[in-house]
């Protein structure tokens, strides 16, 4: 979802012209820079100082993708990875270090340092306007993501649309077909699209998917459904009911920002237990557990689902 107006993301940037029309000359610029009054983002971008050292790296990113946008000469959209922190996508795993833009006059687009300028045609239906910052819209900037970054980094961020509702995968498919078969690195695109589920509901675990496909694993159902018969009784982040085993992704957030009313993460490791047990004796299957440090090396966490899975008997119950 588009961030809120309040966003740390839009906090209001003035340019080197503005504070000198302002009464400022550059000595007061270089005083108000060395008091720790004003903090500069980028070359002639300046911004409340105590409100940039409070900010993470990815809200500094989008700072700074907003003062290349004010900056500019011509008319310019956020796109790519730039457009992702105004619509409220994940970061992870893109490059942070060049500010992406498209101008909608279609011009030759030119790199320099810190900023990447791209040609394309943009729709009417390609930008929005988030807060008064044009960006590419959620199924735009998703295709282009794969088009400058991993295809782990854009699966995360096309998942993240999917989810959320701010895309679907027939708007994803036409939009690749109207007129990006020209673009470089679109042979990406269509690998992308095979991956993507919307089920999948956080970065950890679109990274998860990621490594069943890249280490060629069996692919699992994400969200996998198991009832007793009488009802639901529990979602699993990834299962494969054909071998009887699941998996769980142990995010942080399972047992921090997901807490129940007046519970504890003591408890939400004990109810976590519990329902493992629960879905455990009603499927007879065998769950693996996996950390987000597991996903930094792959090659090896692959070794050890592989030697998960034949290390087991085959199911001796359904689960549905």
């Amino acid at each position: 979802m588009q961030i809120r107006s309040d966003d740390p993301r839009l906090l209001a940037i003035a340019l080197r012209r503005e504070l000198i029309e302002a009464g400022y000359d550059d000595r007061a610029i270089a005083r108000a820079l060395k008091s720790g009054h004003l903090a500069r983002p980028r070359r002639g971008a300046y911004v409340d100082a105590g409100a940039w050292r409070d900010m993470t790296a990815d809200e500094k990113y989008a700072i700074r993708a907003r003062a290349v946008q004010r900056q500019a000469n011509a008319d310019t959209v956020l796109s790519h990875v730039s457009a992702l922190p105004f619509l409220g996508a994940p970061l992870f795993g893109h490059d942070l270090s060049e500010v992406h833009v498209t101008r909608p006059d279609a011009r030759s687009g030119r790199r320099e340092r810190g900023v990447r300028q791209h040609r394309g045609i943009l729709l009417d239906t390609d930008v929005t306007d988030v807060h008064g910052v044009l960006a590419t819209t959620p199924t735009r900037a998703a295709l282009e993501c794969a088009t400058v970054s991993s295809t782990e980094a854009a699966l995360t961020v096309v998942n993240h649309f999917l989810h959320a509702g701010q895309t679907t995968l027939e708007q994803l498919s036409a939009r690749a077909n109207d007129d990006m078969e020209r673009w470089p690195g679109t042979l990406r695109v269509h690998v992308l699209l095979g991956l993507a589920d919307g089920r999948i509901a956080s970065v950890g675990e679109s990274r998860l998917s990621y490594v069943f496909y890249s280490q060629s694993l069996p692919r699992p159902i994400p969200q996998f459904e198991v009832s007793d018969g009488a009802g639901f009784l529990a979602l699993l982040d990834f299962a494969i009911p054909e071998l009887g085993v699941w998996f769980e992704f142990d995010g942080r957030a399972k047992y921090t920002a997901h807490l129940r009313p007046g519970e504890t993460p003591a408890d939400a490791v004990l109810r976590e237990k519990a329902r493992e047990d629960m879905v455990r004796e009603l499927t007879g299957w065998r769950c693996m557990r996996i950390t987000w440090a597991d996903l930094g090396d792959p090659v090896r966490l692959a070794a050890r689902i592989r030697a998960f899975i034949d290390s087991g008997a085959r199911p001796s119950a359904a689960a549905s």
